[in-house]
């Protein structure tokens, strides 16, 4: 873990090589990359999300295939 000298000693020589007029701008790139980065953790891929649907379209599929099966099994029980 990084303690609080060494964060002292980084931003240091962060000041001295990008000078005081640059820093802030620096900062909000850096800012923005680390927000971008949390949310392309957080959001699932379009890879995921195919396969969240085709998990859903099949556990419908299935419902709606044994609700079928339970009412053609009613029919006959009733013509018998």
């Amino acid at each position: 873990m990084i303690g609080a000298t060494e964060i002292i000693l980084i931003s240091a020589v962060i000041l001295l090589i990008f000078g005081g007029k640059k820093l802030p701008e620096l900062m909000k790139g850096m800012g923005k990359g680390v927000k971008s980065f949390k949310e392309g953790i957080n959001e699932p891929s379009e890879e995921e999300m195919n396969r969240r649907v085709e998990e859903e379209v099949q556990r419908r599929a299935d419902a709606e295939a044994k609700g079928l099966k339970k009412e053609a099994k009613e029919n006959i029980d009733r013509r018998e």
